[in-house]
């Protein structure tokens, strides 16, 4: 069972029923449900405040979560007594995403190089601080959520900062890390059995518009994975492994992302995160030869033994933008949403709906994402790019340049 919506539900949903397993999904919001309503049984939240009545229907080997979300949720500890498998860690090991300073402690105390970071009470405190300074910060909230007061403000010079300070909600505080440049990517890996296994390096396009010009969108426009358990950059050696130590003391199981900035001549850490990846999880999937093995295996914290489709190494994922995005609080008429020709890769729907005679429409700002792997970078590109051009919705785009910027690892 996959808890969650939209094209990463609906991903997720389809590559493990190809590889076998029955499928279904508790939708934990109120929107994007046509997607993974093609693959399996549904609940809405509207209908089932809680996931018990879909546990107890569909007794699921193990669940997937999409996000940290069902950590926070009302009935999140009567889930865990329950003992149902799930692929993410709980207690401390979930606070590696969830709490942004102990992650930064953390970095601290095992050598990690990591971002300089600051965790302001106040907007007065942030401000106080601010001022003896004379570098940029990037602005986030100190609790990672989907529904944070703060959504990532990247700043470029510490006059950006400053002004920015003034608008952001300090409900939680304030988290300010030092802004270290454009050269960023990241590696993920899974944690079981106290081991850890490499997956992919990956890249995600997280400013709206071509050029990396923009504001940071809620999610990325696009990403790029390449197959790389052997971790070919470095980036679990120097930045994921000085953690099994503590992966073991806090029984760690399920994925794990570091998201690193290349600054002063080594990576330096801004961010981990403990899910497959908003655009990376769905191009791991169909990377592997036996995806429901591994996840299952890695729910139940066992040793792993995951295994690449031949002649496959790169991903490419594009998101096709609807009206407005990533301006959330435009909003446009349903508008239809078109397929010309015949599609050649994979296209996982998000805010969309069945809209009568017209078909699809367009329900919200995000309207589908579209991923394509190949044995080359070029290819995967290339083949994704030919496919979403067959997706049609009035003011939607999509960005231009996924995969020949931000690229090989190092690149701005």
């Amino acid at each position: 069972m996959v808890l969650g919506v939209g094209a990463f539900a609906h991903s997720t949903l389809r590559a493990l029923r190809d590889d076998g397993a029955r499928v279904s999904a508790y939708l934990t919001r109120n929107y994007a449900h046509y997607g993974p309503s093609l693959e399996g049984p549904t609940y809405d939240p509207a209908e089932h405040p809680t996931p018990f009545a879909a546990l107890e229907r569909e007794r699921p080997d193990f669940v997937v979560p999409m996000s940290i979300e069902w950590a926070v949720k009302p009935w999140t500890e009567e889930f865990l007594t329950r003992g149902v498998p799930i692929l993410c860690p709980v207690g401390e090991g979930l606070l590696l995403e969830r709490d942004r300073d102990f992650g930064r402690a953390l970095c601290r105390r095992q050598g990690i190089p990591v971002a300089d970071a600051v965790l302001a009470r106040t907007r007065a405190e942030a401000i106080t601080f601010l001022r003896r300074q004379r570098r940029p910060f990037v602005i986030k909230n100190p609790l990672c959520s989907p529904f944070s007061p703060i959504h990532t403000i990247v700043c470029e010079c510490a006059e950006d900062t400053r002004a920015w300070l003034d608008r952001v909600d300090d409900a939680e505080g304030i988290f300010l890390q030092e802004y270290l440049g454009r050269a960023e990517v990241g590696h993920i890996a899974l944690v079981s059995g106290g081991e850890i296994y490499s997956l992919v390096t990956n890249q995600e396009y997280k400013r709206a518009f071509d050029g990396n010009l923009g504001v940071v969108a809620g999610a990325p426009l696009g990403g790029i994975v390449e197959r790389d358990p052997d971790d070919q950059y470095g980036l679990a050696r120097r930045l994921i492994r000085p953690l099994l130590p503590w992966f073991r003391k806090v029984n760690f199981r399920g994925p794990v992302q570091v998201t690193a900035v290349r600054s002063r001549g080594r990576w330096q850490v801004i961010e981990y995160n403990v899910r497959l990846g908003v655009t990376s999880g769905a191009m791991i999937l169909r990377l592997l030869a036996n995806p429901l093995q591994v996840l299952r295996d890695a729910a139940f914290n066992l040793p792993l033994r995951p295994r690449f489709r031949p002649g496959l190494r790169f991903g490419c994922s594009l998101t096709l933008a609807g009206f407005g995005y990533p301006f959330v609080v435009l909003e446009g008429p349903r508008v239809p949403v078109k397929v010309e020709g015949r599609l050649t890769c994979d296209v996982w729907w998000n805010e969309v709906a069945r809209g009568g005679r017209e078909g699809l429409v367009a329900t919200g700002h995000r309207l589908a994402d579209v991923a394509a792997v190949a044995g080359t970078l070029s290819g995967a590109v290339r083949k994704a790019y030919a496919n979403i051009r067959r997706i049609r919705s009035l003011g939607s785009y999509y960005r231009l340049d996924v995969g020949r910027s931000l690229w090989p690892p190092g690149s701005e």
